[in-house]
Formats: C-alpha cells, structure tokens, sequence
C-alpha cells in the first residue's frame, strides 16, 4: 500500500500523467472562410484546462506570427497554417489529422 501512494506521488511529481493525456488526445484541423474570403485555421479536440488552452494558442501565434483566440475549447488562428500548424502540435505532444 505504501509503495502505491510513493509510485502515485512520483507519478505527480514528473506530471507523467499530463504527458500521457496531452499525447492521448487527436486533435483535428481544419480551414473555414470567414469574412471578406479570409481564411482561418481552426483546431479542435482539446481536453485541457482553459489556463492550459490558452497558453498552447499563444505558443502556436507566436510560432506563426499570426492573430487568434480561443473559443470554446478550440483554438483559432488567422490565416491558412495547416502545413505548419500539425509539426507545432507535434513538438507539444499532440497528435494530429485533418
């Protein structure tokens, strides 16, 4: 019993079970046309707090140089990305498909 509570604060400590959730998740990618034809690259299939959301969506705008924000456990990106988008997921532990 006590090596369970040990292996379990371990396991807490190196956020291991973040890292295989992160991984576990699929995220899908896809483009809609908003106003005036512009595009916008839009990423779904989060399941993360929305502290941890928000942090990905400023990564990848930083990464691309673009505007975006979150809404509704999705991220949105101003512009066409999805040739750079799923490598930027990738690095984060996330699984792509568009």
């Amino acid at each position: 019993m006590a090596d369970e509570d040990d292996l379990e604060e371990l396991l807490e400590e190196l956020d291991t079970q973040g890292d295989l959730e992160t991984a576990e998740q699929v995220l899908s990618l896809r483009i809609e046309k908003r106003r005036y034809d512009k595009p916008v690259t839009i990423i779904e299939g989060f399941d993360l707090p929305q502290s941890e959301l928000k942090s990905a969506a400023s990564a990848l705008k930083s990464a691309l140089g673009t505007g975006g924000t979150v809404d509704e456990d999705r991220i949105e990106l101003q512009g066409d990305h999805r040739d750079r988008v799923p490598d930027l997921l990738r690095e984060r532990g996330f699984e792509t498909r568009e």
